[in-house]
């Protein structure tokens, strides 16, 4: 199979390699030229991905952010062979699948909105590995939601991944859902570190110090685009998030015991029931 990568980060890169490594031929586009060199050399890309090899790919990925994703295949649609399936890799559904549902109609390719729920707090393509996706889940937005046919044929497609399970939904769904289990996570970790006390923490820290702060390591770029393309349902988190950490601050300064405690035993059975 051919498949065509467009961007080489951390996600891009290890697709790549995970289909080199499984014997498919890779052409991949990066706008750092020395990035694509590298990948080459690593034996993850055997050429660069452009319109003269575009049509012979079976499996485009599009791994880089949703608005230039959308762009790149508004420019390129032409070229995909109309039997070819087309995903795109991106933390938000919404703006990108208005856009290339209708593309993908239009030039009678296959359009997948998609998002591979792994990764890390580190970027770009030295970071990238062939079992990033191993035992991962993946979540998919299909132009049609009963369509059991195309679930398979994208099972298919990404099976050199290792993904351990594949969800279902829309792409309203995704974005309300992934601004709690991942964008709302980046913010709260962001927003932590700033206290003046983690500049002395060392030896005062343990796992859920390193736990709490690990994202907050993240691509400020990217997640600028995330957090202000999905800011409706984000904006909600925070305020249920900012009510929340009001109660415990009131029960806290008013030294409510009883109301601390009630808050706490609270948040350890919501935890216990939502990890079933």
């Amino acid at each position: 199979m051919n498949v065509g990568i467009l961007g080489l980060g951390l996600i891009g890169g290890s697709f790549a390699r995970a289909y080199a490594k499984a014997g498919h031929r890779v052409y991949a586009w990066d706008q750092d030229e020395s990035m694509l060199t590298f990948a080459q050399l690593s034996g993850a890309v055997a050429d660069k991905l452009d319109e003269n090899n575009l049509d012979t790919c079976e499996l485009v990925l599009l791994c880089v952010y949703a608005d230039a994703s959308a762009g790149w295949l508004e420019r390129n649609a032409g070229y995909i062979n109309s039997n070819a399936l087309v995903m795109d890799c991106c933390g938000i559904k919404k703006d990108i699948c208005r856009r290339c549902f209708p593309l993908a109609e239009q030039f009678g390719f296959t359009f997948v909105g998609g998002h591979p729920m792994a990764g890390s707090h580190n970027s770009g393509f030295k970071y990238s590995r062939s079992n990033l996706f191993q035992g991962a889940p993946m979540v998919i937005v299909p132009p049609k939601f009963d369509d059991p046919v195309l679930l398979q044929r994208v099972k298919d497609a990404l099976s050199p991944c290792g993904f351990k399970s594949y969800s279902v939904t829309t792409a309203e769904e995704h974005d309300q859902m992934i601004a709690f289990t991942s964008q709302m996570p980046h913010i709260i970790s962001n927003a932590f570190i700033k206290s003046p006390t983690a500049l002395s923490h060392s030896g005062f820290s343990a796992g859920s110090y390193k736990d709490l702060t690990r994202v907050a390591w993240l691509n400020p770029q990217m997640w600028t685009e995330l957090f202000l393309s999905n800011r409706k349902n984000i904006l909600e988190e925070l305020d249920t998030l900012l009510d929340n950490l009001m109660a415990y601050r009131k029960a806290i300064d008013e030294v409510d015991e009883q109301s601390l405690f009630s808050l706490l035993d609270e948040g350890r059975r919501r935890k216990e029931e939502v990890d079933g």
